[in-house]
């Protein structure tokens, strides 16, 4: 029975993207405008049902719940990321719907691909054997927390201040800042299990930060409405419109994505103990969303279709 539904999963991915090329190539819409949409849907629906058939897991199927879930913290989560973008500049929108209306949930549906893709692929990956023999000898790192805060406020703070040379640094800023408040309060601590010489995750996430990098930069190069690059050096030898070695940031952004979802992780409960708190709690995220949505109209987006 799982195989079936997981061959049904990936031949609905296969034809709606079939679908999207073609309308694409025709010039029609919604394909041309939400390309990105049509590129990254399907492809979680095919890791799930390639999942399925290999582990009999589904994220879709039998744990819808927490997929949603993902999928709204994942909104969140890249909206950070385009906050620091309004200081640094490094990325712009073009070619998107003018009315609001229809422009920001299409911002919703796409950013909360992000971290569905990398998790999704991080545990097809697996599921293949990658990084099966990953395993290190443990170390003892002692009170590590003080000292990654304190990286991690620098990582943080010298794009900011020095934009020019100093944007790559924000792609692992979050890692050695919200790593330590993750062990502190209980939880899951990427840093920790490595040193636990637990790798295999690690590895994994890497990697799917370099598929998933591939697979949005592919699909975004002959998209209608698209972003592209305005970095202030190292714009060389692109692939589709990124530059090469901006590839290279997809492997801490993915591990960057791993240490946000545990924070949540931790961080929720303790929010979660009244109904009054839990509303808070989502009434805060929409309201970042929509304050980050007007902000990237405003100074993000350099036109509209």
């Amino acid at each position: 029975m799982f195989k079936t539904l997981a061959a049904g999963e990936i031949i609905l991915a296969l034809a709606l993207w079939t679908a999207a090329l073609a309308g694409l190539v025709q010039g029609r819409e919604p394909f041309v405008n939400l390309f990105y949409h049509f590129a990254w849907w399907p492809y979680l629906l095919f890791l799930d049902g390639v999942l399925l058939y290999r582990q009999g897991e589904s994220w879709l199927l039998f744990r819808t719940r927490e997929f949603l879930r993902l999928a709204f913290l994942s909104v969140t989560a890249w909206l950070v990321f385009e906050a620091c973008n309004l200081s640094l500049h490094n990325w712009r929108y073009m070619g998107l719907w003018p009315r609001w209306w229809m422009r920001w949930p299409a911002y919703a549906l796409a950013f909360a691909t992000v971290l569905p893709g990398i998790f999704l692929t991080s545990q097809v990956l697996q599921s293949l054997g990658l990084g099966r023999e990953a395993q290190g000898s443990p170390r003892n790192l002692g009170r590590w927390q003080p000292w990654s805060l304190m990286a991690g406020a620098v990582l943080l703070v010298l794009p900011l201040i020095c934009p020019t040379y100093a944007f790559p640094l924000v792609w692992l800023a979050l890692i050695f800042l919200l790593d330590p408040f993750c062990d502190l309060m209980g939880g899951e601590s990427l840093i920790v299990r490595g040193t636990r010489g637990e790798r295999r995750e690690l590895l994994c996430l890497a990697a799917a930060g370099l598929v998933c990098g591939l697979w949005w930069e592919m699909w975004n190069y002959p998209a209608g409405g698209k972003w592209i690059y305005t970095l202030p050096v190292l714009n060389s030898w692109r692939v589709f419109e990124m530059p090469l070695l901006g590839y290279l940031g997809f492997i801490p952004f993915a591990l960057e994505c791993r240490v946000i979802y545990n924070f949540f992780n931790v961080l929720e409960p303790r929010v979660f103990q009244t109904r009054t708190g839990r509303g808070y709690y989502y009434l805060a995220h929409l309201i970042f969303w929509l304050l980050m949505f007007a902000a990237i109209d405003h100074w993000t987006v350099i036109s509209f279709k």
